[in-house]
């Protein structure tokens, strides 16, 4: 009778309750036990049940705790066909009726309460996964399996699980679920038991959130101990197994070993300061024990194990690879016997990009299955008029609304001046005057166009000219330092109507700095359209060092590598950031082999060739984490000025400047949601500075992770929630819009070379010039062979557009995938539910504003809609778009 009543109280409450109400009622009858001949789980459904039956006796034994055994299914994933071929040798090998079962994974859970006989966490017998058992292949292609756990009856809530791999490969965990009701989202590779040196078992915690103060008594000393295992000490060689952050200098860009043309600088010092990356461990280089050897099949690439690309990421970049070599491969043929000549016109570079025509399902067949096989697809942004040429009205909209918006910047000074060292870098005082431009101001004085806020400025002279000696010397390169002049129109456009040209001072007899203005004959138009060309190639290059890879890739690796060093992944905080760390690491460690190497397609296809490293070291003296929020940055920029009663606290001073119109939509919501989260957690300042782990992670981005700038005054401090509501909003900005904005329109917008060039071959030949009578008898042809070549031009578009690419996984700005995390906190899902929505309404009004004919810098006859921080995206080169993280 007894064991029947058990027996039917087991089967009517939740796992959880079970085992509670077992232990009082056991203890209420005299602390007798019931020993168990055989365990059998019947437990299918939510909310967990568990019974036991088969009890043939009944008798006090209070040494030995009552067992139960918890259902569970685990889901695994690695190489598909390789596992596939393995079972099925297994199945037809009538003899073998067993797996052997030292081969596949181990796994324990671990209660978040303690024994209090060991003091330690209580934890189940091992589970064996049965290889052979249970076989459930889901239509994602991971395989799920059953697995059963033996606890005791006192065992409590589950906080972790112990997983050892005793196969003989890695496998990728999923995630386990218990009961139907407890699930653990591990995502991670587990390496084999042999090779895994740094730790025997690795742990996974549930999906819960706990504050350091705040976590189970089971879970504190695991806790502790991940965070360890995860910490470098800065030294070892890593090897792809490993999940270790550490920070390094920047010394794997260069080749020493294959001579100084191939060495590069150590950046990340004092004489050049750079954010710390994550150290990969490789062995120094013969040539130079300071830097580390570059990667190849001996020493790979290496980042934590965790952070490396999945399946679908690596097959889209592996695809947009071979797709670039086969669109290189005739160009790359023709000029392998003719030579990197220059463009002899512009058809031969309209002659890359697929013909924009109309035609039948199967005359496109047709058309795509031949001469259109190997070109690209035209890039629908930027117009291709007849001149081929940038038009000023395309010029001045693409620096509020093309893929730099970033460097446009209020003029409050005429002339500019320079903060080079005068006694270094030449005259601080700009060549630019007053008669150069005050006949474009609408009958304005420049004193009053500069009060009424009507002139901007790209200034790149100060970021170019400590370079253009090194640039120069190379034949095929020759560049400029350039300041561009716009003035703001009354429909709400810039016009730009000065360009200053500056060389390093040569002699004092020599001029160095030149102003071209808008054209007033057909010379000047040619000069002009050179001096565009020149402005862009300055952008084109501070876009793809300084404001894309500096101010988002490279300056997000140190906070990326501190939260994974200081932050448990039980931490809300981590929890928060998760997302937006995603894959950045991978893709920041293929940049450094592949794009900002010595010789790599960086230096081989911008102005900046073997400077280009050192330009953003150079820039970074510069940076400011507190102006990256975007209304600082507007508001440095002169682009905005504090007003409390506009929506988003300030004022745009260009009502229609479409980067920053859309960005404060999406800040807005950013901040919104982060406030709701941070101070769910944290009511107030004693909340933040009592949290070891965010006060060590903080710590460290700027202690070490920017080491280098770790004494400016100007760090954000971290003592309230609204500091870290700041914080966290600037971070999480950073690595979606802001990286979003500067990244996916580069195919679009910069993958037709005549407007926008990465580098030039001459420069604007002025009267004394030897080259000048060749430019006044064929313009044209100058200006074509300025230009890269036509070997170069395919490289930069097969580049520019994987770097557009969003892969079929790509997860985007207020989609998360983790929301079960929260799932007892409705404080919380209801924030990211709301911000969900928020994105959702940021969508549409996006549309809307594209679709507004007063908005002339995105709509209009041949105006493209301005559409990179549209939350959304199809997969592909879509110019939309707005991903979590840094992950391409």
């Amino acid at each position: 009778m007894a064991a029947t009543r058990t027996s039917e109280m087991l089967g009517s409450k939740s796992f959880i309750s079970n085992l509670s109400h077992s232990t009082s009622l056991l203890k209420s009858r005299e602390r007798r036990a019931v020993q168990v001949r055989k365990v059998v789980t019947a437990v299918a459904v939510v909310p967990m049940t568990t019974r036991l039956i088969e009890l043939d006796s009944v008798r006090a034994i209070p040494e030995t705790p009552v067992q139960v055994t918890v259902s569970g299914r685990v889901t695994v994933g690695y190489d598909a066909k390789e596992k596939m071929k393995e079972l099925m040798f297994q199945w037809w090998d009538s003899s073998k009726t067993t797996i052997d079962a030292e081969r596949g994974v181990s796994l324990q859970l671990v209660s978040t309460d303690v024994d209090p006989r060991t003091g330690k966490a209580k934890v189940s017998k091992e589970a064996i996964i049965e290889w052979s058992r249970d076989l459930n292949i889901s239509a994602d292609k991971f395989i799920t399996y059953n697995v059963e756990f033996v606890v005791d009856v006192n065992f409590g809530v589950p906080g972790a699980i112990l997983v050892t791999n005793t196969d003989q490969k890695e496998l990728f965990l999923k995630s386990v679920t218990i009961e139907d009701s407890l699930h653990f989202d591990c995502q991670s590779w587990i390496q084999p038991q042999k090779i895994k040196l740094h730790s025997e078992k690795r742990i996974f915690f549930s999906n819960q959130a706990f504050l350091p103060s705040k976590t189970p008594v089971g879970m504190r000393e695991l806790r502790k101990k991940e965070l360890r295992e995860l910490r470098g000490n800065g030294e070892g060689v890593r090897v792809s197994s490993d999940r270790v952050y550490d920070y390094d200098v920047y010394n794997d860009l260069g080749h020493p070993d294959k001579g100084t043309k191939f060495a590069r600088p150590v950046l990340g010092g004092e004489r050049r300061p750079y954010p710390r990356r994550c150290r990969t461990g490789r062995p120094p280089t013969e040539s130079d024990p300071k830097s580390e050897a570059r990667a190849d099949e001996a020493t790979p690439m290496y980042v934590p194990r965790d952070e490396a690309f999945g399946d679908v990421k690596r097959q889209t970049v592996d695809a947009g690879s071979w797709k670039a070599m086969m669109n290189n491969l005739f160009p790359l043929l023709k000029h392998s016997t003719e030579g990197d000549e220059a463009v002899i016109s512009f058809a031969d570079i309209n002659n890359l990009y697929k013909e924009r025509r109309n035609h039948s399902h199967l005359n496109k067949m047709i058309r795509e299955s031949t001469t259109d096989a190997f070109k690209f697809d035209p890039p629908n942004i930027v117009s291709r008029d007849a001149s081929c040429c940038l038009l000023d009205d395309e010029f001045g909209r693409l620096t509020l609304a093309g893929m730099n918006p970033l460097s446009i910047e209020r003029l409050q000074v005429f002339p500019p001046v320079s903060k080079l060292e005068a006694s270094v870098y030449g005259p601080q005082e700009s060549a630019l005057r007053e008669q150069h431009i005050i006949s474009h101001l609408d009958g304005m004085s420049v004193e009053q166009a500069i009060e009424t806020k009507k002139l901007y400025m790209l200034d790149y002279h100060d970021a170019y000219l400590p370079f253009l000696n090194s640039i120069n010397a190379h034949p095929d390169r020759k560049a400029y330092a350039t300041r561009t002049i716009f003035f703001l129109t009354q429909l709400g456009t810039l016009k730009p109507i000065a360009i200053e040209l500056s060389l390093p001072p040569m002699n004092p007899y020599t001029p160095t700095k030149q102003v071209i203005t808008p054209p007033v004959d057909a010379t000047s138009f040619w000069q002009w359209q050179l001096a565009k060309a020149h402005v862009c190639s300055n952008d084109s290059g501070a876009h793809e060092l300084i404001q894309h890879w500096l101010r988002t890739h490279a300056c997000m690796e140190p906070f990326i590598i501190a939260a994974r060093r200081n932050l448990s992944v039980m931490h809300p905080i981590h929890k928060l950031l998760h997302p937006h760390m995603r894959y950045t690491l991978d893709i920041n460690a293929r940049a450094r082999e592949l794009l900002i190497s010595a010789n790599g397609l960086i230096e081989s296809l911008f102005s900046t060739k073997e400077c280009s490293m050192e330009l953003t070291s150079f820039a970074y003296k510069n940076w400011r984490f507190d102006m990256e929020a975007l209304p600082a940055d507007l508001i440095r920029r002169g682009i905005a000025e504090p007003d409390p009663t506009e929506p988003h606290g300030i004022k745009l001073l260009i009502q229609d400047y479409p980067y920053a119109n859309d960005g404060l939509l999406i800040w807005s919501a950013i901040e919104r949601l982060v406030k709701d989260y941070v101070n769910y957690y944290y009511p107030d300042s004693i909340s933040i500075r009592s949290d070891p782990e965010l006060n060590a992670w903080y710590y460290e981005s700027i202690n070490v992770g920017h080491v280098d700038l770790r004494h400016e005054i100007w760090w954000p401090k971290l003592s309230t929630p609204e500091d870290l509501v700041s914080i966290l909003t600037t971070l999480i900005w950073i690595s979606s819009a802001e990286h979003a904005a500067l990244n996916f329109g580069q195919y679009h917008y910069g993958g037709y070379v005549p407007v926008r060039p990465p580098y030039m071959r001459r420069l604007v030949p002025n009267q004394d010039d030897p080259d000048y009578l060749s430019f006044v008898s064929d313009p044209e042809g100058y200006f074509l062979s300025s230009l890269p070549s036509l070997k170069d031009m395919t490289v930069l578009i097969s580049v520019l557009e994987i770097l557009s690419t969003h892969s079929a996984d790509e997860e985007y700005l207020g989609n998360r995938k983790d929301l079960s995390t929260w799932k007892g906190n409705p404080q919380i899902t209801e924030a990211f539910y709301k911000f969900s929505m928020e994105m959702r309404a940021i969508e549409k009004e996006i549309e809307k504003r594209n679709r507004d004919p007063k908005l002339r810098n995105r709509c209009g006859a041949g105006v493209s809609p301005y559409q990179l921080l549209v939350p959304s995206s199809e997969p592909g080169v879509s110019c939309r778009g707005v991903p979590n993280s840094i992950s391409i």
